[in-house]
């Protein structure tokens, strides 16, 4: 990695120079002509460290409208995931040579800058091992970001807002805390997250009533689980020291993971074989993995539930051709020494270290500064759950101050939100783990809603 890094510096990646040499003139298989300018490069996230990081203008207003950072999650899978595939300008063809608009880009309103966080995500590398914890990945951004309104201080009195999808549920809240407190002169507004993973706990708690209610289990499984692991008061499934309950919370979830259902997207099929997000959960429901080698059943298997075993049904394959193409590297100024791109890392996922539980603590030290927040989630989404988003939403002591009540889209429900104070929850129906992938108009609208302050 020391003789990359070397090659990297002959190509000046390391370089404090301004943005011109960052920018995207052309690009392979763009047969349109954008209204918006782009550039892609490289930001400095400490030593021996540096993120790529690609930022598309607004087609509106540049000069006036947000800077708005958008992260991925995993741990360890791409944010040009999201480019490509949720809230970009345009999108990869199944050709994977060509690209289409997207028409309901958040460029439409805002000016988007994606992050391939934490190094060796992507094109983002380090000279260093790729042994990471949250606080790391927090600094790290927290550098880039420094190093993103250097490039382009033109824009560092713009408001600024923070988008976390998925493990971008600790990423997000993480970082705001950083750019809250630190000392580097940002416009800092507020920041959101969708389908993140907030509280370990609740979301473990929540998905046991979401199959249950969502027609998963049956009666009589929800009257073995509510014998076992509830009593006069409570239920408790994630942690439940019974083994019997153990046993009853083991047959549920090998249900959400063993038959074959898309758990990011409950009512969808499965598009590929693709391992993609095969770290996304690996992280979620330990106690859970923990009692499978203890409490195994017939017919289940022995190893942890892992998206690498599972059908992930997330198909990435069309990106992934178009971004290892030699032209398109090119384009977008990425070293032929750095290796071929992947929608998320072994390396970082295998080796990351989760620090937090819970993010409770961080928000109510963000919403006590007065920043406003959004946790918003697709509510057929069984990875980030939207009942474990709410009651953690509702768990931060803050009272509402509006009823829980319906949003609309073209005339249409479009889902349900509550304020509380500076913090919305909001649900979008009929949407999965990645909102404005299969959401696309409902999910421009809130988001130029949130980013405008106005009503949802």
């Amino acid at each position: 990695m020391h003789l990359v890094l070397c090659l990297l510096a002959a190509f000046g990646i390391g370089s404090q120079a301004q943005y011109a040499p960052d920018e995207v003139t052309e690009l392979p298989g763009m047969m349109f002509k954008p209204n918006y300018r782009q550039w892609s490069g490289y930001l400095r996230a400490g030593p021996g460290r540096f993120l790529h990081y690609w930022f598309v203008t607004s087609q509106k207003d540049p000069a006036t409208d947000p800077v708005v950072l958008w992260l991925n999650g995993g741990p360890g899978c791409s944010s040009l995931d999201g480019f490509l595939s949720e809230n970009g300008p345009f999108h990869v063809n199944d050709d994977g040579a060509t690209l289409y608009e997207n028409p309901y880009s958040w460029n439409k309103v805002a000016n988007m800058l994606y992050l391939e966080s934490p190094a060796g995500v992507g094109y983002s590398y380090s000279d260093q091992t790729y042994t990471i914890d949250d606080n790391q990945v927090a600094d790290d951004n927290y550098k880039a970001l420094q190093s993103f309104f250097t490039k382009f201080p033109n824009f560092t009195q713009n408001e600024f807002f923070i988008f976390g999808e998925s493990y971008g549920g600790i990423y997000a809240p993480t970082l705001s805390l950083r750019v809250a407190t630190g000392e580097a002169k940002i416009n800092f507004k507020g920041f959101a997250v969708g389908n993140g993973l907030s509280s370990f706990a609740l979301n473990d708690q929540s998905l046991i009533y979401f199959g249950y209610y969502h027609g998963l289990f049956g009666e009589d499984l929800w009257r073995d689980l509510n014998i076992n692991c509830c009593n006069k008061s409570n239920c408790t499934f994630y942690n439940s020291s019974s083994e019997a309950c153990q046993t009853m919370v083991n047959v549920a979830f090998n249900i959400v993971y063993e038959t074959g259902l898309n758990e990011y997207a409950l009512y969808l099929d499965c598009e590929g074989q693709h391992r993609g997000y095969e770290f996304a959960m690996r992280h979620l429901f330990k106690t859970f993995k923990k009692q499978l080698h203890t409490h195994k059943l017939p017919g289940t298997r022995t190893s942890p539930p892992s998206l690498g075993e599972v059908p992930p049904c997330i198909n990435s394959t069309a990106q992934t051709n178009w971004l290892n193409r030699g032209d398109v590297r090119k384009a977008l100024h990425i070293p032929d020494v750095l290796p071929m791109w992947d929608i998320c890392s072994d390396s970082v996922g295998a080796q990351y270290k989760i620090l937090y539980s819970t993010m409770k603590v961080v928000y109510q030290k963000l919403l006590s500064l007065g920043l406003r927040s959004l946790v918003y989630n697709g509510d057929t989404d069984m990875a980030c759950n939207f009942l474990g988003d709410q009651w953690f939403v509702e768990d931060l002591g803050i009272k509402p101050t509006t009823r829980y009540q319906t949003w609309l889209y073209e005339d249409q429900v479009a889902g349900f939100f509550q304020q509380f104070a500076n913090i919305t929850f909001l649900t979008v129906k009929g949407a999965g783990h990645m909102v404005p992938q299969w959401a696309p108009g409902p999910a421009l609208q809130m988001f130029q809603s949130f980013i405008t302050n106005t009503s949802y």
